[in-house]
């Protein structure tokens, strides 16, 4: 922990002393503040509110009471937005390929704000998937002291049928139309339906995820990350954080002091028990990076065999997050696993308490609730999330292996350079039972920007093909993709990767009981290929996804910019 501050103003300080400072002081009467003002911390409220998601479209409001809570806690807040774009509008498009760079940019802009005007502390807001690991990627970078606040999951949607329907429900439901399951009125139903206010996407998809990963690693207030996004509770977190910030500028504890390999493992733990998405792996790496701890796909694997799969959540299971909220939350599961020793309770949070202290104040799960199962009785013993090796993934891939009734498939590659052509090619039924269908070009700098396939995956089980057509992939898969699905093939194509070398018919075996991803060639068919082999031009020459595929790091490294 770092040393005490007596003066709570680590970098502003010198905006109000010395006639020279009179321009700085002057700018910033313009905005409100007075002569008290200058003798306070700066605190910055990085809001990344927007019209353009149900993620964000709150978190103006959130801002505001961060900002409320700042002041009343002896700071200077200033608000000041950032980007987001939305997964679930930009999913199976070509604006899919902006999403993961977009982290890159709220990182990159939240570092920029918050260096340029010298401020002392950061609530940062995050609402869409990729809001999240951006503020904690940039808390990290600037190790200022710092709370982060989830905007909240959205409530379920109801059918016609008066059954809970959400984002996902809508993709599965365009393969149920292709099929004949499905009629006009009953798709335009769903749609109308799934999404009834702000709020982000329900079950443990990867908003859901993250945020729960973040308050086990202590960087976000007890109970917050359940909290739903259109409540009462979601303003007091906002309050309460801006109030925290300044009090961590008072005891001197700063992210990294916060942000220790322990406090990463509790992340992973949760990430585990709570069968959460695959983009955890891309995201938690990231995080790592930036405040300098070496945490690598070995580390996952090492926690994933010790932590028991024990919750019933979407898109595997029946619940959402406003479900779980009612029975305790993410709170209540992570006492449960700190009682079996599961959890380093040691690790200091943002409360200036260690996670031991915060969850001796926290109630137990409900009697009688069935969203968490106890862990002599989990759906799996181990945790889901599973590093897949071979030959076809010489560096890893990751696959979500639950609610799966076939644990291995071998079967015919069927071959395609991009989502789009897989797709059409499912719709059109040239996809059988069997077949393993390969999406290449994908990944961090092929694609660029490492696509989510849930729009394909999410046919693929509307037309009744989950459990017998496999699909692998050097870009990666939604929070709410399930099936018999591999992500994040490393090396990725683009840089020669064995993914790069398959054709139509090869034999690929992915086996989740012993871990392997492979293709039925021998070493030297491998290598007469790849002399064949002529890496395609970036996809982009100009512009962001120029930049990005020329910086970016590979998926095993967590997909990050300045990795050298």
């Amino acid at each position: 922990m770092s040393e005490n501050k007596k003066d709570l103003r680590i970098r502003s300080i010198d905006i109000s002393e010395g006639e020279n400072r009179s321009p700085n002081r002057a700018m910033l009467r313009a905005v409100g503040f007075t002569d008290e003002d200058f003798k306070k911390p700066m605190i910055g409220v990085a809001s990344t509110w927007s019209e353009v998601t149900p993620c964000n479209v709150h978190i103006d409001k959130l801002a505001i009471r961060a900002k409320d809570g700042a002041k009343n806690g002896g700071g200077a807040p200033l608000i000041f937005n950032t980007i987001t774009v939305s997964d679930g509008i930009s999913m199976g498009h070509e604006g899919m390929r902006y999403s993961l760079p977009s982290r890159e940019v709220i990182a990159d802009s939240i570092e920029t704000v918050v260096g340029a005007e010298r401020l002392d502390g950061v609530v940062a807001i995050g609402g869409c998937d990729k809001n999240m690991p951006g503020c904690m990627i940039a808390i990290g970078r600037l190790n200022l002291p710092a709370v982060f606040v989830y905007g909240g999951t959205i409530a379920p949607g109801k059918s016609r049928e008066g059954k809970d329907i959400d984002i996902v429900s809508v993709f599965e439901a365009v393969g149920q139309f292709n099929a004949g399951k499905v009629d006009h009125d009953g798709l335009k139903d769903i749609e109308c339906n799934a999404c009834p206010g702000a709020g982000s996407c329900g079950g443990m998809y990867t908003a859901n995820t993250m945020a729960s990963a973040i308050e086990a690693m202590g960087m976000s207030l007890p109970g917050s990350a359940s909290h739903p996004a259109e409540t009462d509770e979601k303003l007091d977190d906002c309050e309460r954080a801006g109030e925290a910030v300044v009090e961590l500028l008072r005891k001197g504890i700063y992210p990294k002091d916060i942000m220790t390999k322990e406090a990463f493992e509790n992340a992973i733990t949760v990430v585990m028990a709570l069968g959460g998405s695959t983009n955890a792996f891309l995201h938690l790496l990231a995080i790592a990076h930036s405040v300098d701890v070496d945490l690598s796909l070995d580390d996952f694997e090492r926690i994933r065999k010790k932590v028991p799969h024990i919750a019933d959540l979407k898109p595997s299971g029946r619940f959402v997050m406003s479900d779980l909220h009612r029975v305790g939350g993410v709170s209540a599961v992570m006492k449960v696993l700190l009682e079996a020793g599961l959890l380093h309770g040691d690790c200091l949070t943002v409360t200036g308490k260690t996670l031991a202290e915060n969850l001796a104040e926290q109630e137990p799960l409900k009697e009688g609730q069935e969203i968490i199962r106890p862990l002599d009785n989990p759906f799996r013993s181990d945790g889901p999330l599973v590093v897949l090796r071979g030959n076809l993934a010489p560096d890893g891939g990751i696959a979500k292996m639950c609610g799966l009734k076939i644990k291995k498939i071998t079967g015919p590659a069927k071959v395609f350079d991009s989502e789009s052509e897989a797709t059409k090619a499912v719709l059109n039924n040239e996809i059988v039972a069997g077949d393993v269908v390969v999406i290449r070009y994908a990944g961090p700098k092929g694609g660029p920007g490492m696509s989510e396939m849930l729009s394909i995956t999410a046919i693929i089980v509307g037309k009744g093909l989950g459990e017998s057509v496999a699909l692998i992939t050097d870009g990666r898969f939604s929070g709410g993709t399930h099936g018999l699905v591999v992500g994040h093939v490393c090396p990725e194509a683009q840089v020669g990767g064995p993914i790069a070398l398959l054709e139509n018919g090869d034999l690929i075996t992915i086996d989740s009981e012993t871990q392997e991803i492979t293709v039925d060639l021998t070493e030297e068919e491998m290598a007469a290929r790849l002399k064949d082999w002529k890496q395609p031009p970036l996809r982009y020459s100009r512009g962001i996804l120029n930049k990005y595929a020329r910086l970016v790091s590979c998926a095993s490294k967590g997909a990050v910019t300045d990795l050298n």
